[in-house]
């Protein structure tokens, strides 16, 4: 089965429409994030879920900018030449961690190749900050390839984050198109260092659908991740952010989700969420449990 449709669709299907959501705690979390400056990955990449999180009083905290020295043509997040790391970013992010009472706090990062480390260290200052100031909240942090830095993922792993993401993001075929200055081996050798270094540390991967993948391709990139023990699996529809990036190829039905759902848990994931609008942090703490 491939997923190419060859065409870029101008309404979302009915699967993907959703009621914009700004009751419950959707003020108290922007205004807290507006009074601490801190960015998240909600806002700078326009998830779609942003409106039901910051509802139920969470929020993706993204780290070491704004701004990623990276251009990959899926992604919303600002390319530009970053300023220097805030040394009070960790901090803030601890403090909003601590006032919105988390359990589960999600730490992604800008990919940061202007720095010898990659903004390691800056992850590792964030977890830090977070069990001072909110101690026995779990860490997870999505990460970036740190240039293929083995030191640096051994830095962020010997800080003991409950879990550690890595995102493949498509299938090694559209790399060139859709992650140019990244490496498909660089990055699962991330997850594979990860796991030698903290064998007890859960990992964690996804995948974006809709990009001109095949099934196979996908089957294939979940088997590689098994290999290097991948514990959790995230796969959702990629949505174009805008006119300026890559177009949406096709519109995975949720069928299709429920069928590679099935196949992760068979191939031995521990947990595994599947659905168009899945994300790497949407629901997190429950994928963790799993």
């Amino acid at each position: 089965m491939t997923y190419e449709h060859g065409a870029d669709a101008r309404r979302l299907p009915a699967w993907l429409r959703r009621p914009l959501a700004h009751g419950g705690e959707y003020r108290t979390v922007e205004g807290l994030l507006g009074e601490l400056h801190l960015a998240t990955v909600c806002q700078e990449a326009k998830c779609p879920n942003r409106g039901e999180c910051f509802a139920s009083g969470t929020a993706t905290f993204l780290v070491a900018g704004d701004a990623c020295t990276r251009g990959c043509r899926f992604c919303a997040v600002e390319t530009r030449t970053p300023l220097p790391l805030d040394p009070d970013e960790p901090a803030r992010v601890a403090e909003a961690v601590a006032r919105l009472g988390l359990r589960h706090a999600v730490v992604t990062m800008v990919t940061r190749d202007d720095l010898p480390d990659g903004a390691a260290g800056h992850v590792v200052a964030t977890i830090a900050a977070i069990r001072s100031a909110a101690p026995g909240v779990a860490v997870e942090v999505l990460v970036s390839d740190f240039g293929g830095s083995a030191e640096a993922v051994d830095l962020v792993v010997d800080a003991r984050p409950e879990v550690l993401n890595h995102n493949l993001e498509t299938v090694p075929r559209l790399y060139p198109e859709v992650r140019p200055g990244a490496d498909y081996a660089r990055s699962l050798a991330v997850l594979e260092r990860a796991k030698e270094h903290a064998p007890r540390m859960p990992t964690k991967s996804g995948l974006m659908l809709g990009l001109g993948e095949t099934r196979d391709e996908v089957l294939a990139v979940m088997g590689d991740l098994r290999d290097v023990d991948c514990d959790l699996l995230t796969l959702g529809q990629y949505l174009r952010p805008s006119a300026a990036h890559l177009p949406v190829a096709a519109f995975i039905e949720p069928a299709e989700f429920a069928l590679l759902a099935r196949e992760g848990r068979k191939m031995g994931f521990s947990g595994v969420a599947s659905a168009p609008l899945v994300r790497s942090s949407y629901h997190a703490a429950k994928l963790a449990a799993d």
